[in-house]
C-alpha cells in the first residue's frame, strides 16, 4: 500500500494538522485506501482518522474534524495505492511488446486497471477483472469506463489478444451497461484480422447497445522496427485506408441521422494515409475520445485558425522550427505558409522522420528527443509541441528537456496547443 503524499496544499486542514510531503496515507478510521476513489468516500465523515507513516516508518494518528465536503489538502503520488492490474493478454499489436530495452520501467507497464480507466479514460479489456471489481464499478458507480473491444466477434478476439477467454467481451459490456455504466469503445484495427466483415460486424453490436456505448473509436494499428519474434503484422495500404474512410463515412451519416452523432470516429492516420479530406469538427461531437487521437488534426486546425482569426497584429519573429510527425506534415505546413504570408517570417514546420521507433511510426506524439535534435541541426529556433514530452519533461527515449536544451545550439520553447504556438510565432 503506497498512498504517497505528493504535496500538501497551503492553509488546508492538511497542512494545519501537521501533514508534510514525502509522509505516506496509510488508513483512514481504521481502513487500508486502495486508491484516490475509496479515499473520497472514506473522508466524507465530519471527523475522520488518518493514520500517517512519516519517511522513518513511524505511524501516528491524525484526527481532523471538517465539513462533509470539506477538501483535505492532499495530493498524491500515485492514484492507485496498491498495484496497479496489469496486462496478462499477449495481443499480436501490442505496442509496448515492441519497446526496445532499457528505456524507464514505466513504459513497459500494461496496465488494465478500471480504476485508471475511470480516472484517467485508460482502455482497458475487461479481461483481467475480477467479480469484486465489477460489483464495485457498479456499486460505486464508475462511469463512464474505456474498453479496448478490437472485435466483437469471440473467436477473433481470442485470437488477436491470445486469450481463450477473452470471448466473453460483450456479456460484461452488457452487464455493466444494463448497471447504468456508459462506455467509451476502442478498436485497433488490423489488416486481416479485425477490418471488413468483422469491423461491420463489431459497429452493429456496438451501436445495438447506444447510447450507453457511447463512442466507437478505430484507429489503425502502429507497427515498430522492434518486432523479432512477434506475430507477423503489416499496415494498412492506402486503398484499404480509403475503403474503410469511406465505409466509415457512410456508417457516420446512418448514426447521425438516428443518435444525432457520429458515433464512430477513425483515428486521423486513415484520413491521412487514404489523402482524404478530414471530417469537419462538427462530426466529432466535441472530441469525446481527442486524447485517443481521434480529431486532433481537425481540433488543432480549429483552433489554429481561432487564434489567428483572434490575432490583431503580425510580426516578424525570429524564425523557428516546429517539429512534427511526417503524417500530418502536408495538412499543417500550409498553415505557416499562410502565417508566414502576413508578417514576412520564414516559420515552418519540420518534419521529422522516426529512426527510434522506425518510418513506420509517423505521428508527432512518438516522436523523441534525439530524432527532433538530429532533424534540427543547424536552426535557431525550435518550438517543442508539448505532446513529444511528458509531465517529468521526458521525451519517450528518456532524453530530458534540459539535456535537450544544452544540446540545441539556438532558442527552444514550447507551445501546449495553436493558441501558444501562434503567440510564440508573432515574437
Amino acid at each position: 500500500m503506497q498512498g504517497i503524499i505528493s504535496a500538501v496544499r497551503r492553509n488546508s486542514l492538511a497542512d494545519n494538522a501537521g501533514i508534510k510531503a514525502g509522509e505516506k496515507l496509510c488508513a483512514v478510521n481504521g481502513v487500508l485506501v486502495r486508491d484516490i476513489i475509496e479515499l473520497s468516500y472514506l473522508v466524507a465523515d465530519e471527523q475522520v482518522t488518518l493514520t500517517i507513516e512519516n519517511q522513518e516508518g513511524r505511524q501516528r494518528q491524525v484526527v481532523i474534524e471538517k465539513y462533509p465536503d470539506e477538501d483535505l489538502g492532499l495530493e498524491f503520488a500515485a492514484a492507485v495505492f496498491d498495484s496497479v492490474t496489469t496486462c496478462y493478454n499477449n495481443c499480436v499489436f501490442c505496442f509496448v511488446d515492441q519497446m526496445i530495452p532499457g528505456m524507464r520501467k514505466s513504459l513497459y507497464v500494461r496496465d488494465d486497471d478500471y480504476r485508471l480507466s475511470f480516472l484517467y479514460g485508460n482502455f482497458i479489456t475487461l479481461t483481467n477483472m475480477k467479480e469484486e471489481d465489477f460489483e464495485r464499478i457498479i456499486k460505486t458507480h464508475m462511469s463512464p469506463l474505456y474498453v479496448s473491444v478490437h472485435a466483437t466477434r469471440p473467436e477473433v478476439r481470442c485470437k488477436m489478444m491470445n486469450n481463450r477467454f477473452a470471448g466473453e467481451l460483450m456479456s460484461k459490456i452488457k452487464r455493466l451497461t444494463e448497471a447504468g455504466i456508459s462506455i467509451h469503445t476502442q478498436i485497433v484495427c488490423c489488416p486481416g484480422y479485425n477490418d471488413g466483415e468483422v469491423l461491420e460486424q463489431t459497429y452493429h453490436d456496438l451501436k445495438a447497445l447506444a447510447p450507453m456505448v457511447e463512442t466507437m473509436a478505430v484507429v489503425p494499428v502502429g507497427i515498430t522496427k522492434h518486432r523479432e519474434h512477434l506475430t507477423p503484422m503489416r499496415l494498412f495500404s492506402k486503398a484499404e485506408a480509403a475503403a474503410i474512410v469511406d465505409k466509415v463515412t457512410v456508417w457516420q451519416q446512418e448514426c447521425r441521422e438516428k443518435f444525432g452523432k457520429s458515433f464512430i470516429y477513425l483515428g486521423d492516420e486513415f484520413y491521412l494515409l487514404a489523402e482524404k479530406q478530414l471530417p469537419e469538427a462538427l462530426w466529432y461531437d466535441g472530441f469525446p475520445q481527442l486524447e485517443n487521437g481521434i480529431g486532433l488534426s481537425r481540433s488543432f486546425l480549429n483552433e489554429w485558425q481561432l487564434a489567428i482569426a483572434r490575432n490583431l497584429t503580425f510580426k516578424k519573429g525570429t524564425d523557428a522550427v516546429i517539429p512534427v510527425g511526417t503524417s500530418a506534415f502536408k495538412i499543417l505546413q500550409p498553415l505557416v505558409d499562410e502565417f508566414n504570408d502576413k508578417n514576412g517570417s520564414h516559420h515552418r514546420f519540420l518534419p521529422v522522420n522516426n529512426e527510434f521507433f522506425g518510418d513506420t511510426i509517423n505521428v508527432t506524439g512518438l516522436l523523441v528527443g534525439r530524432d527532433i535534435l538530429n532533424a534540427a541541426q543547424g536552426m535557431k529556433r525550435i518550438i517543442l509541441p508539448a505532446v513529444v514530452l511528458n509531465q517529468d519533461n521526458l521525451f519517450l527515449d528518456d532524453m530530458s528537456l534540459d539535456y535537450f536544451k544544452k544540446a540545441f545550439a539556438g532558442r527552444v520553447e514550447r507551445a501546449a496547443n495553436a493558441h501558444e504556438l501562434v503567440a510564440l510565432l508573432n515574437r
